[in-house]
């Protein structure tokens, strides 16, 4: 287990007062909400008494309560800070509200593409794109490029050995690239970047780490780094990371979705959370001096997938540089700093179920010395993530087995506090893109942005329906992947699929026969007590009888062009087409789509428009 920090910055000893009471306030608000909904659940089940189910079945619910109350609160007082606050990020990274973009930058910095067996064109075209905003900017001097892999297919170690000389041919006078490919792979991506500061660490102030599908515009990464000059207390900076525009249907729904939830959440968290911030293991600049000196991973006792190299590395690393006394901030706005997302259900599933497993480790970091009380919040915060989908199968699952034997299901609920718990439930579930929703539709540059109101509206039920028929499918994969975990079921670190690809029936049947499964078997079943029965437990056995289907369309090419054409899922980028996204050539900015009233389609347009 990791030991005390060997150092500790003196200007961030601990959280101001005004801090204090802000945590104070949210962790009175997420406690009350909490017990509430407990005790609304307890009145639900008490016709007839007590009985062990019952207790199970509470017992469940507790367990998804925390994560649901905080993304809530987050969602609340983000929407809040947006709406009535003249200036949100003086109360959220008070450092980056202070930036002055004028400002030279003057120490140097690292740029860290971490990649894995990836496509290395997609890698090389980013990097250039980027290393061509830096010269442009003339500040390409202060940074140096670092490719580290950890490929072992050998068809893609050569790839990247002819592309990575390409760019580093076609660079050479304007900024140095090092690749550099471990044979061995320890600790994976961490390990990677503990390599790196080993050898070279010392050579640079700051290390901005990228994962194979990372971009940043020179501007936001300019950004990071003057906010790391000025504010010596910070260690890790993270910006709020974005989809890329997309073709694919399934990732260009669900980012819409996560466009909608994640500046609201991000904001109120970073009001509470403050110098415990969140790192999310890239887009984000880290402090080199005291990350070498304090931030190197534990190695957990015993045998994966729970014990050995921590997978989940990046909210391990924060929570121990702020153990070293120097604050880990995010800024909560969006700003030119992009990922892509999972193309189909899938890969979805399979990066969710390598989070899953390397979450669920951090049970045995619970109790590491030393650890500020929020950063020990935030690390059951993540457990409960994914327990809290495990919770919940429980709970359905329990309830399923009563209502079947039971000789009259109807007595075993209160419905008027079962109906008044659900809608609870569903309301502060979907509060991150309520917020957002709000927020954009009152705001009239933001509603052109995405696309109008009407495509809005649209493409917000839309989004509803699709988050419907995921959540089920993903919560028991999360479940039965947990309960594989003490028998030796690893995910481990694959590579990633990143590009549109089809998803055959077939494929789709193996991946999902299990919510196929026990979906048709929950029709059959509540079908046989009552149409009302059925209509009750339609969200849940619906999705994950249709898992399937939905893998197999939302992975369709043809749904994803149709989308990107009629404007629906659109985000603000497909509108205002940043110029620093330009040099990428993505296909979701080269489609003209139907212009709405008012609007002027893609094509007609001669110059982007900057953002």
């Amino acid at each position: 287990m990791s030991s005390a920090p060997s150092h500790v910055h003196a200007m961030s000893t601990g959280a101001t007062p005004g801090v204090k009471r802000r945590r104070l306030i949210f962790a009175t608000l997420t406690t009350v909400t909490a017990l509430a909904l407990l005790a609304l659940m307890t009145v639900t089940l008490s016709p007839n008494g007590y009985d062990a189910a019952d207790l199970v079945m509470i017992g469940f619910f507790a367990v998804t309560l925390p994560y649901t109350a905080v993304g809530f609160w987050n969602a609340v007082i983000g929407l809040v800070l947006m709406r009535f606050s003249r200036a949100p990020l003086e109360l959220t990274c008070p450092a980056a509200a202070s930036d002055d973009p004028s400002r030279a930058i003057s120490d140097r910095t690292a740029l860290l593409s971490c990649i894995r067996n990836e496509d290395v064109e997609t890698v090389s075209r980013n990097l250039s794109a980027m290393i061509d905003g830096l010269a442009h900017a003339g500040v390409a001097d202060r940074f140096d490029v670092f490719v580290l892999s950890d490929s072992n297919w050998l068809d893609v170690i050569e790839a990247e050995e002819t592309t990575i000389a390409a760019l580093q041919a076609r660079w050479a006078d304007t900024i140095r690239i090092t690749y550099r490919r471990r044979d061995d792979n320890p600790g994976y991506k961490a390990g990677n970047i503990r390599d790196f500061c080993d050898r070279w660490g010392a050579d640079y102030q700051y290390a901005l780490v990228l994962d194979a599908d990372s971009f940043m515009s020179a501007a936001a990464i300019q950004r990071l780094v003057r906010v790391m000059e000025n504010s010596p207390e910070i260690g890790i900076l993270q910006s709020l990371v974005v989809g890329s525009p997309t073709t694919s249907f399934f990732a260009r729904v669900f980012q819409f979705g996560m466009r909608l939830g994640m500046r609201s959440h991000t904001m109120g968290a970073a009001w509470w959370q403050a110098d415990c911030g969140p790192y999310w293991g890239h887009n984000a600049i880290i402090r080199l001096a005291p990350f070498m000196a304090d931030c190197h991973l534990p190695t957990l006792p015993g045998r994966p997938p729970l014990g050995g190299w921590i997978l989940s590395h990046d909210q391990v690393e924060a929570v121990l540089m702020r153990r070293a006394g120097y604050e880990v901030r995010v800024i909560p706005e969006e700003f030119e700093s992009y990922e892509e997302n999972p193309p189909t259900l899938l890969e979805f599933i399979r990066r969710d179920l390598r989070w899953c497993q390397g979450n669920m480790q951090y049970g045995r970091l619970l109790g590491m010395k030393g650890l500020a009380p929020v950063s020990r919040i935030q690390l059951a915060l993540a457990m409960l993530m994914f327990l809290g989908s495990a919770a919940w199968i429980g709970f359905m699952a329990t309830t399923a087995a009563r209502v079947f034997l039971a000789d009259e299901p109807a007595v075993m609920f209160r419905p008027d506090t079962g109906m008044a718990m659900l809608a609870t439930i569903l309301t502060m579930i979907f509060a991150p893109k309520l917020a957002t929703v709000i927020d954009v539709l009152s705001r009239r540059e933001a509603r052109r942005a995405f696309g109008g109101t009407f495509r809005i509206l649209v493409s917000v039920m839309g989004e509803v329906l699709f988050f419907m028929l995921l959540a089920p499918t993903a919560a028991l994969a999360h479940t039965l992947f947990i309960a594989g975990l003490p028998f030796g079921r690893t995910i481990g670190w694959s590579a990633q699929r990143r590009s549109g690809h089809s998803v055959s029936p077939f494929i789709a049947l193996r991946r999902f026969w299990a919510q196929t499964a026990l979906g048709v078997a929950g029709i059959v079943g509540f079908a046989g007590i009552s149409t009302a029965a059925l209509i009750a437990a339609a969200p849940v056995v619906g999705g994950l009888t249709l898992a399937v289907p939905f893998a197999v369309i939302t992975a369709s090419a043809t749904l994803g062009a149709l989308a990107v054409r009629f404007g629906l899922w659109r985000i603000p980028e497909e509108t205002l087409r940043p110029a620093a996204l330009a040099p990428l050539s993505l296909p979701a900015l080269q489609t003209p789509w139907v212009a709405g009233a008012g609007e002027t389609p893609i094509s007609a347009v001669s110059e982007p428009a900057k953002g």
